[in-house]
């Protein structure tokens, strides 16, 4: 499974297995955050420690994940992002809209 979830008590944290985050694979990662913030989980950590590439659909996926927490009254968090992961998020200026953490027991911490 490209998108595994795991369960922190009312965070999930959904774990990217992809190297590549692109259009073959970010309808799945959509797929994914819709279906956890439609099971009543609100607070969503993603962990992008194997992930070294994300384009605009990637871009897109995050943004929604962002928007059903947000829409939700919950909370998103990004974080291992790879160097060339941030310099895209800085690019698009999307670092200005998310939450970013170091680790995963600070971007939990930042949900509670």
């Amino acid at each position: 499974m490209n998108f595994p979830s795991e369960y922190h008590g009312k965070s999930v944290v959904i774990v990217s297995n992809v190297e590549k985050l692109d259009s073959t694979n970010a309808p799945e990662l959509k797929t994914v955050f819709t279906i956890v913030n439609k099971s009543g989980h609100n607070k969503i950590v993603l962990n992008l420690e194997k992930t070294k590439y994300c384009d605009s659909s990637g871009l897109s996926a995050i943004l929604i994940a962002n928007r059903l927490c947000k829409d939700t009254n919950g909370g998103f968090v990004l974080f291992g992002l790879q160097a060339s992961v941030l310099k895209m998020i800085e690019i698009a200026q999307l670092d200005k809209v998310l939450i970013i953490c170091s680790t995963k027991e600070e971007a939990l911490s930042h949900l509670e």
